[in-house]
Parts: structure tokens; sequence; C-alpha cells
């Protein structure tokens, strides 16, 4: 039964915590877009989203407007379009992205996800198709978001997938140097991805999904953080984490039934933002760390991921996508700030993914880079996820031009983030040698 202290308190996490709902995320099927024709298919693929989202981003801000809780996106994930698409008789796939560019301006959206590959276990043609476009795709659109899935605990590792995305990292940031490589920013390269996630950029309808569902994905650091200053750890995290997801829980069921579609899940994941106040590498400071980064780190957001599950799933039925934190470097205002300092490195943050509900996200490094490095790093965060059983991802920046000690600086969600060094140490015989890694032990499970 709530009370007005609940209530009062509700509010106190809107107005000054930073508690809202990150994103609404319409999944949209487009299986039923394919055809041999490619004008024709990118055509299905527009009408569709356009169709089934039209009145999306209307109901995001009725929503937000009646029960005073900010949504701060609204997006749309649709089929692998490798998927879609492979059927098609053309090499090229940029205009695929185009169409969902098209789509996503038109309905009012923010971001589309779902220009992906699934490639865990080999590479049918419309994978390759798909891969080689991606550069391009990003560079020539504006909100289309991209993901590949490279490997998973059952299939083991893709090394000959691992190494195109390193190319295609590479060629990302260079067609899109004038911003810094911000097309990267756009970019996931995942094992073990979910079928249900509504945050960007690794988004994809997936194809167990029914035709059309509406997700939330919420997010508050900042209440987490107020929470931890007077009481108990663990217990202050599930505490909030449960009254968090039930403000998440309203709105997607709400959501749900103005829409039409089906409720799909309620993902509560601490995403920050660089605004003070919203930071996940300031809750696990509050714990007593005197900078993130340094010894105790992944202790401290084993700690914190895990309270955030227990008290999340206490709150809603249907928890899904990530849940969890998220560390992305340059969307954290307390993470840049560790960076700068030195103290958070990328071999610190390969461990604490080790703990968290992603991985590798939101790194800037050198622009001279090299393809085989970032594919190295892929590897190395993929096999992460595939030991462990859990999801990981890389999402790199090679800043073209720039060096440990520049900054680069996207604005708005995506924030700003120092240079971090990489080993110069190389990796390309290693990358070369292609192939796949095994599936672990543990995934015989049957």
């Amino acid at each position: 039964m709530l009370n007005h202290s609940d209530i009062m308190s509700t509010v106190d996490m809107i107005d000054h915590q930073h508690l809202d709902i990150r994103t609404i995320t319409m999944g949209i099927s487009l299986l039923d877009c394919a055809d041999p024709n490619p004008e024709a298919c990118a055509r299905k693929i527009h009408d569709k989203i356009c169709r089934q989202a039209e009145h999306l981003v209307t109901t995001g801000c009725q929503i937000e407007r009646e029960l005073g809780i900010p949504i701060v996106n609204k997006r749309i994930s649709v089929t692998p379009i490798a998927l879609v698409a492979s059927a098609c008789e053309t090499e090229d796939f940029v205009p695929f992205a185009k169409a969902m560019d098209s789509a996503a301006k038109t309905c009012g959206v923010d971001f589309i996800g779902g220009f992906s590959a699934l490639v865990q276990k080999g590479m049918a043609s419309g994978d390759r198709r798909l891969i080689a476009a991606i550069p391009q795709a990003l560079a020539e659109t504006d909100l289309v978001c991209s993901s590949v899935n490279v490997a998973t605990t059952k299939a083991g590792i893709n090394m000959d997938a691992v190494r195109l995305m390193g190319q295609a990292i590479k060629k990302t940031a260079e067609l899109t140097k004038e911003r810094d490589g911000l097309g990267c920013a756009k970019l996931v390269v995942f094992c073990n991805a979910v079928e249900d996630n509504p945050f960007m950029a690794g988004a994809f309808h997936g194809v167990g999904e029914a035709d059309a569902v509406v997700s939330v994905g919420v997010s508050g650091p900042g209440v987490v953080y107020h929470a931890l200053q007077s009481v108990k750890v663990a217990e202050c995290i599930k505490k909030t984490a449960f009254r968090i997801t039930r403000v998440g829980q309203l709105v997607a069921q709400e959501a749900s039934r103005r829409l039409g579609v089906p409720f799909g899940v309620v993902d509560l994941s601490l995403a920050p933002t660089p605004a003070v106040g919203d930071s996940v590498a300031r809750i696990l400071e509050e714990m007593g760390l005197e900078t993130c980064g340094t010894h105790g780190t992944t202790a401290a957001l084993a700690l914190l991921n895990d309270a955030v599950k227990k008290g999340g799933l206490m709150a809603s039925g249907s928890v899904g996508g990530l849940s969890g934190a998220f560390i992305p470097v340059s969307e954290d205002e307390g993470m840049i700030a560790a960076a700068r300092s030195g103290v958070l490195t990328l071999d610190k943050l390969e461990a604490m993914t080790c703990v968290c509900s992603v991985g590798l996200d939101m790194i800037a490094v050198p622009g001279d880079t090299s393809a085989e490095t970032i594919s190295a790093i892929i590897a190395d965060e993929a096999a992460v996820g595939m030991v462990n059983s859990k999801t990981t991802a890389v999402r790199l920046i090679p800043a073209p031009g720039k060096t440990v000690g520049d900054e680069v600086s996207f604005g708005g969600l995506l924030g700003a983030a120092p240079i971090m060094p990489v080993h110069a140490e190389s990796s390309a015989d290693f990358i070369a040698r292609g192939g796949r890694i095994p599936a672990p032990m543990q995934s015989l499970k049957n």
C-alpha cells in the first residue's frame, strides 16, 4: 500500500536525483518485408516501421506529461537486417539503412537499431554484405545504429567475424572523421546479445519476439547514489532498484495499452549520463573508493550489479534486456574524471566487465590504433562473455588524428572522453589465424 512518504520520495527522485525513463523502445518484426527486389524490400521496411510506430512519440510525450515522469528517448528496434535482406539480389545494403533512417525521422524517434547480423558460428551471404555496408551506412545516416553478435557461450567465438569487425570500426571512424569518429558510437560488437534490449546502440528485435512489442529502459544512478549516503549498501540498492523498476513497469504497461502492442520488458539498467549526479562511478566511490578504477572497484561493481538485478526482479515479472550497471566511459561524469586522472585504464575496464551488464563501452582510443588491435580487444571481451555466460560488448572509437592526452566530444548523452592508451605490442598474427574459438565446457548442458 502506497503512503504519502513513498509518493513524495518518488517525486524527489524525479525532481532532484535524475530518475527517468531512459527510453521507450518499440520492437518491430520485419520478417514479412523480405523481397528479392531490393527497392521493394527497402520500401516495405520503411512503410512497416512508419505504420507500426506512427504514434510512438506522441504516446510517449502524453504519458510523460500525465505521469510527470521524464521519458528521455523514444526509439525503435527492428529485426536484424541481415536476415530481412538476405534474399535481395544486391551487394549493396546501404539503401536498407537509409530506409530505416528515413522511417525513424518520419516517426520522430531519437534512434533506430537493428542494422545488425548474428554471426556467432558462421557468416551467410547476407551477413557478409551487411558487415561490408556498416561503415558507409553509419556515415550516411543520422539515426541508424548497428550491432553484430560475434560470439555466444553455446557457439564459441567467430574469429573471422572478429577480424572483419575490427576493420569495420576503423573504416567507420575514417568515414566520420569530421565528427571525431562519431559513427563508431553507433556500432556495437556483442557476445551473447539479448533479443529484447531496449538500449542503443545495441538494440535489435529478436526473431523470437512478437510482431511488435514495447519495452522500457529505466535509469537512476543518481537515485542510488543519494540513497547510499546513509544506509547499508546491498539492502539499500535492492530497495531503490525495486522502486525504480515499479516506475518503469507503470510506464511500460500504459504505453502498451495506448499503442495496442504487447508489453515486452522493463530493462532496469543504471545507465549514466554526463550530468553531475547521474554517475555509476560516483556510486562506486560513495561505497568507499577514492577513485573509480582503484583496487576494489570490480568488487564494488559486482555488489552493485547483483543488488540492482535482485531488486528489479522483485518489482516486475518482465525484467529483461541487460538489467544491471552500465560503464560507458564518455557517458559517465565520474568515469570521465577517473580516466583523465589515469586511474581508470582499459585493462581495469576489461576486468570490470566480468561483473557488470555490458562491456567496454564508449571508449576513445588513439586514431592510429590498428584494426588488428581493435579486433584483439573485441576477442578478449567476447572471451569474457563466452566463458562467464553473460552479455559483453565493445563500443570503441578510434578517434582520427587524436592521441593519448587529447579528448573527443560528441555532445548530448554521448558525452566526451579522454583518449585512452592501448598496448603497443601487436596481436596481428593471432587475429590473422581466423577460424573459431570453440565453445567452453559449460556450453554442454543438454
